[in-house]
């Protein structure tokens, strides 16, 4: 109990609205964020200004532990979508925090761990799958195995490209070609699913549909 009220104490809740810049990749160290409310995006930024999407962050989530516990820079760019209540501990109030409990730091093993299997699993995705490929398996997870229609203003070709590491370009042709092979069909308003066999098989995943 102590030490619950130890963390809390350390930090406080701030509210930030819709498309509100949370922290920059590159500043240094915005403190420990956890949240609670609404969605946070974490950019990596391009050479050449390219935004990609590294996570979309849902509640309950700590993010941005890695800047606290190395004291470097952030790593990546954190911005809300939508309104957003977040609790944020500042970084050298976190250390002492660690350095006066501890065993803290032993449950932030378990969470970057995790991190380090999905940062693992992103990058084989992005050395061993085709455009296609990736395009395929975030339009399932976007429509839960093709149960739901996509709404294209929630998923954005811009999105898209965004979160699978590419350009609009590439995947508005990809989306295209899907919807010419009568996988999807696709309209300025939705993408719907219309045979989710066949993107699993385009994604390499091994799941079985009912035709």
């Amino acid at each position: 109990m102590h030490d619950l009220l130890d963390i809390v104490r350390a930090g406080s809740i701030v509210q930030k609205n819709h498309e509100d810049v949370i922290f920059r990749e590159y500043e240094p160290c915005a403190g420990l964020y956890v949240l609670f409310k609404g969605q946070v995006h974490l950019y990596k930024n391009g050479p050449e200004g390219q935004e990609y999407i590294l996570s979309v962050l849902d509640p309950v989530t700590m993010f941005n532990e890695v800047a606290v516990l190395d004291e470097g820079d952030n790593p990546a760019t954190a911005i809300a979508q939508g309104d957003c209540t977040l609790w944020k501990v500042p970084c050298q109030d976190f250390r002492d925090l660690i350095k006066k409990r501890p065993q803290i730091s032993i449950g932030l093993l378990t969470i970057i761990a995790r991190r380090n299997r999905w940062l693992i699993s992103k990058y084989e995705e992005l050395c061993f799958l085709t455009v296609r490929a990736r395009t395929a398996k975030l339009l399932l997870e976007f429509s839960r195995n093709g149960e739901l229609e996509i709404d294209r203003r929630e998923l954005r070709i811009q999105e898209i490209a965004a979160r699978i590491f590419t350009s609009a370009e590439v995947v508005s042709r990809t989306i295209s070609l899907l919807a010419s092979r009568g996988v999807i069909d696709s309209s300025r308003q939705s993408i719907t699913v219309r045979d989710a066999g066949a993107l699993a098989e385009l994604a390499y995943l091994d799941q079985n549909f009912e035709k």
